[in-house]
């Protein structure tokens, strides 16, 4: 066996991982409310001192989506990073699993229907990452 099989283990561990760190980032730094409060628009009890903004509570506009946790630095930063790395990781897997049939077998429609299909899907994981919208 070789060292390639651990490339398509580590993309799940690491881009899970690396979104749970940028939820904690968005959380410590109040740009988002945490997941388990439900009571978006009526938990203004408690302020929260580091939120910029006209509202100093858990409105709708801070619902903790990946969306909004990577929008704002220091975050965001940190977004982009796992986004082009795992892109660039999604892009090695399509490749090798394509070179891997055309190796065992003849090379068809459907592999490299697979191998662009992939790599459009990588292009658009960096696109993501790297024009964000605030």
């Amino acid at each position: 066996m070789s060292l390639w099989v651990i490339l398509p283990v580590s993309l799940p561990v690491l881009t899970i991982t690396g979104i749970w760190v940028v939820y904690a980032m968005a959380l410590y730094n109040q740009h988002v409310c945490p997941v388990d409060n439900w009571l978006y628009n009526q938990s203004c009890e408690e302020e929260l001192f580091l939120q910029s903004g006209a509202d100093l509570c858990c409105t709708l506009d801070n619902v903790p989506l990946i969306s909004k946790c990577g929008a704002l630095p220091p975050e965001s930063c940190f977004f982009s990073l796992i986004c082009s790395t795992g892109s660039f990781m999604v892009m090695m897997i399509v490749l090798l699993r394509y070179a891997h049939v055309i190796e065992k077998h003849q090379n068809c429609v459907l592999n490299t229907a697979s191998l662009s299909t992939g790599w459009i899907c990588a292009a658009g994981l960096i696109v993501l990452g790297n024009f964000q919208v605030q």
